[in-house]
């Protein structure tokens, strides 16, 4: 310490006013920055705190005075002036009861403050003096070790989660007391170590569901298969109870496994969401979004009064499912418009503007028609003339044009349902979509935010998709007679080149084109009328 800043704490001390500092941290987007929170005891009586608090911060004078005494301890009886900086930056939410608390105490003289400069906590306090569970536990831990702290404190609930950041020590509390001892060398805190990549490759292949439990639908779990090897967002069509929800919710366990660093960036979207289950550690598993066609568009792709990620950033390196496409209110579908090519998410307001990554796989279903059965083999449709054209005209070109397989499901018959041959696993599927994605990550190794077929600009569609003169004159001659529109022909030939992966061909063949044709049902002029 410097004799400049020596003569001032020796001045301060000696006017009787007692100041201290405690780093907590605030989150912003899904990084968090560091919070000093500045504490003065002086003579008279009150409480002031400034900052840009919100109302919880402010209200946490109560929850403070009634956990200290819960413990043990009086709040002071002087006038305490609490500054929170950077002052710029909004403090929300009650998780900086604990660094205040512990600030107060340490201004007043009942907690030595020697040490609290190596240390950063956060947690809330309930009025018996247990600490309760925060959100953004592990991006405050990431910022906590760059910035060089000895440790970090945290709610026991949330010690796992921060405990998988390595070179930095986790302290889990229970109550506000053991934070007090611990300062006063009157016990001690014993850090929580977790074996980062052996929790993560102990569970990182554990499913919930399989397709080898799927009957029949064999052309559907082609499509599957062609959209995970390659990151194309599938949309399908078909009546009610021929499988889509069903089949959806086993697209995760074919997709390629979650890497190490793809789980750390999945897991603090989802700790600064508050959506974490309680003592969880990594995400190992990619998420599977479904929200509910009731949705608001602020919902969907994040924000609010208080920033939060939405939906698309939640199914961050996993699925967005979309299941009734047309129920779906206009203005919510549109706003993903921008997220789905350009794979994040910036929320702008007044006062601040954020960033949110949105790199997911869009999947969605629906019905071919209002009533359900257009098309259907045994049930006739009973929509009048023209519905359904109108249901389907409620999915925006635009939109249509960012999903490149469209596929038509049909019901599955008798047979298939009762039969008790073994269907493949997706253990199996999986292991072709890896050797897919193992190719595309080669040819795209020097390509910026490229790291898949559905990635592909056009120079790279003609650089690597381009079908030889036999498959060319195919493609012409099939989009001419299906009446296909001209946004078609890219996604043809993405997925095209995905097909020609999975097959292991380095060229795109006619045979490969023929497929990718096949799954541009809804670009067929004559398709519903």
């Amino acid at each position: 310490m410097s004799g400049e800043c020596v003569n001032f704490v020796f001045k301060l001390k000696f006017s009787g006013i007692m100041l201290t500092k405690i780093y907590g941290a605030a989150v912003h987007g899904i990084d968090a920055i560091i919070v000093t929170i500045e504490v003065s005891v002086d003579t008279g009586i009150g409480y002031t705190i400034v900052g840009l608090p919100d109302a919880a911060v402010k209200e946490s004078h109560e929850r403070i005075r009634t956990a200290m005494k819960q413990c043990g301890q009086n709040f002071p009886r002087r006038q305490v002036v609490v500054n929170m900086s950077p002052a710029d930056v909004r403090k929300e939410g009650a998780a900086y009861d604990l660094p205040l608390a512990i600030g107060i105490l340490a201004a007043d003289g009942k907690v030595d403050g020697s040490r609290l400069g190596r240390f950063m906590m956060m947690g809330e306090l309930s009025l018996d003096g247990s600490v309760l569970p925060i959100r953004g536990a592990l991006p405050m831990a990431i910022k906590a070790r760059e910035l060089g702290y000895e440790g970090f404190i945290v709610p026991k609930a949330n010690v796992k989660e921060a405990a998988v950041v390595n070179n930095i020590d986790i302290y889990g509390v229970e109550c506000i007391s053991e934070v007090i001892d611990f300062f006063n060398g009157a016990a001690r805190l014993v850090p929580t170590i977790v074996n980062t990549r052996e929790e993560f490759f102990r569970t990182v292949n554990n499913y919930d569901f399989d397709f080898s439990e799927v009957r029949g639908q064999e052309n559907v779990k082609r499509a599957f298969e062609v959209a995970c090897a390659g990151g194309h967002n599938i949309i399908l069509v078909g009546s009610p109870g021929s499988g889509k929800s069903m089949m959806a919710k086993r697209l995760p366990s074919i997709l390629p496994p979650l890497s190490l660093q793809e789980a750390l960036e999945t897991t603090k979207i989802h700790s600064v969401a508050g959506k974490l289950e309680r003592g969880a550690t990594l995400m190992t598993r990619r998420p599977f979004r479904a929200p509910h066609h009731t949705i608001s568009p602020v919902a969907l792709v994040g924000g609010g009064t208080y920033p939060s990620p939405g939906e698309i950033s939640l199914a961050h390196n996993g699925i967005l499912f979309l299941d009734e496409l047309p129920e779906f209110s206009r203005q919510v579908l549109e706003v993903m418009r921008q997220p789905l090519e350009d794979r994040h998410i910036t929320i702008s307001r007044a006062k601040y503007s954020v960033d949110y990554p949105a790199s997911f796989m869009l999947v969605a279903s629906m019905n071919p028609c209002p009533c359900g059965y257009y098309g259907h083999p045994t049930k006739p449709c009973t929509c009048p003339p023209g519905a359904v054209h109108k249901y389907l005209s409620k999915i925006s070109g635009p939109l249509l044009d960012r999903i490149d397989i469209q596929i038509e499901v049909s019901p599955v018959q008798f047979d298939e349902m009762a039969s008790n041959e073994p269907t493949e696993s997706s253990a199996s599927i999986r292991e072709r979509v890896v050797k897919a994605r193992e190719i595309q990550q080669r040819r795209f190794s020097g390509e910026k935010g490229v790291h898949c077929n559905a990635q592909m600009s056009s120079r790279l569609i003609r650089q690597y998709a381009q079908p030889d003169a036999e498959g060319l004159e195919r493609l012409k001659e099939a989009m001419t007679r299906l009446s296909m529109s001209a946004r078609a022909y890219d996604r043809i030939l993405k997925v095209a080149r995905t097909i020609a992966d999975l097959a292991g061909s380095e060229k795109v063949t006619s045979a490969h084109l023929q497929e990718a044709l096949s799954y541009r049902n809804l670009d067929r002029d004559n398709w519903a009328k």
